[in-house]
């Protein structure tokens, strides 16, 4: 049996799955914890690691390891190779004030669109490396190599301490704004932009199969490793017409395909995926929490929760909670907050309540799935994972909502599954990475029920006032 590694590297810790490079069969896995916060010593995800592969035994009999990982952060090595600062994270907000300079500072969100497929916001890199040359300049002329965490980590695998050897792939690359996916190239004029003069090296850019290198603690060699999303699509085994659809923390929709979105608005974020294709993707704020929010507020657990939302007709009898709970980003609504409307003296039950709170949740991702297919970029299946899948209510009611079929996977890394599947095929060499069959996905169908759409849009019209209806349309 050859054996791979896949190492999932997220915001709240590392996982390791080792695999059967055939068959995809995990043989064996670890994890350890992150710190939290939104800035990181990357040393901590170093010796996190660490201890999650002592956790599997070592990796001294896998064939190759590759790393999935958050994507966004800004790390920064001097000359020597040493990072110059704490590695700012996708959560971090500090420059959202630099995100909208870099957005004028190129003409607009129409331009940044046309150039790169994606319109700065401040999860994303290069707005970071603006916040660093403004306010901690004598940092930003240290930096000789700029980063993303992926990268970081299988340059600390390799062993070496050359910047020449750094290495990332195109679907990490696509989410730091000087890189475009459609181009399959660095926009360094928006790299020296960002940095005020300043262009530090960037990692070499590797093709979806290519090796990064050498493991220096055994024999493998290293895949090119992946940003989380396109190496979840990858565990996943999301192929073109396939839309990952994530209910965690946050949303995401995610679809993969051949177009390259190119969104004025900015909605849509022009990423590529770990196969060579495009990734388009929307994030909303608002996720799970808002179903565990409403569960708390009716005394309730989530089980009891989804029994609730599971008696009441859809439609929740024209109640309708608008779910910008934490303001929203998918429309980019930052100060707005989350409603109930329609309530009447006989439709303010909780079983309602509850429906109406999971119809408003996969409304608002209805929403990044047409923003989507808005872009030229046909959805033909809905793969739902994340916490939000575990509900019962969430399973039954998404089909309706979203007028489509709905796959339901089994719980699952798939994050680390997708890099074990790319360190798998950076073994073969193939045209296309192995067939890893996904097993145990659960189909849900349902009547299409448009009227809950017509009914949210017209809450959320109300609840953000006559203003923001360029927003909604």
């Amino acid at each position: 049996m050859t054996l791979v590694a896949g190492i999932d590297s997220s915001t709240q810790s590392c996982k390791v799955l080792v695999c059967d490079a055939d068959t995809g069969d995990v043989v064996r896995s670890a994890s350890a914890p992150h710190p939290g916060g939104t800035e990181v010593d990357p040393q901590a995800w170093w010796q996190a690691l660490q201890t999650a592969i002592g956790g599997v035994g070592g990796l001294d009999d896998v064939a190759a390891v590759s790393v999935g990982a958050q994507q966004h952060g800004m790390v920064c090595l001097d000359e020597s190779g040493a990072v110059v600062r704490n590695a700012l994270l996708w959560n971090d907000t500090r420059s959202a004030t630099a995100a909208q300079e870099l957005i004028d500072d190129l003409g607009g969100p129409a331009r940044w669109a046309k150039e790169i497929g994606v319109v700065p916001v401040a999860s994303m890199t290069a707005t970071k490396l603006r916040w660093l040359a403004d306010n901690e300049p004598a940092n930003a002329d240290r930096t000789a190599a700029v980063c993303l965490p992926h990268d970081w980590l299988t340059w600390r695998l390799s062993g070496s301490s050359d910047l020449a050897d750094l290495r990332t792939d195109r679907s990490d690359a696509s989410g730091t704004c000087y890189y475009s996916a459609e181009a399959d190239e660095y926009r360094t004029d928006l790299l020296t932009l960002a940095m005020r003069g300043r262009q530090p090296r960037l990692p070499v850019v590797l093709g979806p199969h290519d090796a990064g290198g050498q493991f220096a603690g055994g024999a493998a060699i290293l895949g090119p490793g992946a940003g989380d999303n396109a190496s979840a699509a990858l565990g996943l085994g999301a192929a073109s017409g396939d839309c990952v659809m994530s209910l965690g923390t946050s949303g995401v929709v995610s679809a993969v395909g051949e177009a390259a979105p190119h969104d004025p608005d900015g909605i849509v974020a022009g990423f590529a995926d770990a196969t060579g294709r495009q990734l388009p993707l929307v994030c909303t704020l608002n996720g799970a929490p808002v179903l565990a929010a409403v569960a708390a507020m009716l005394g309730v657990d989530l089980s009891r929760f989804a029994e609730l939302a599971l008696s009441a007709p859809a439609g929740s009898e024209g109640l309708v909670w608008v779910p910008y709970f934490d303001g929203e980003r998918s429309p980019n609504l930052p100060d707005a907050r989350g409603a109930l409307q329609g309530t009447t003296t006989t439709n303010l039950t909780a079983a309602n309540v509850a429906r109406a709170a999971v119809e408003g949740l996969l409304s608002s991702m209805a929403y990044c799935l047409d923003k989507i297919a808005d872009q030229g970029v046909d959805v033909e299946r809905v793969l739902l994972v994340g916490g939000g899948a575990h509900s019962a209510a969430v399973r039954v009611i998404a089909p309706a909502v979203l007028g489509r079929p709905v796959d339901v996977p089994t719980p699952g890394e798939y994050v680390a599954r997708g890099a074990a599947r790319q360190a798998a095929w950076a073994l073969t060499k193939s045209d296309e990475p192995p067939a890893w069959p996904l097993e145990g996905v659960a189909t849900f169908t349902a009547e299409s029920t448009p009227q809950v759409l017509e009914q949210y849009h017209q809450a959320r019209t109300l609840t953000l006032g006559q203003s923001a209806k360029i927003f909604l349309v």
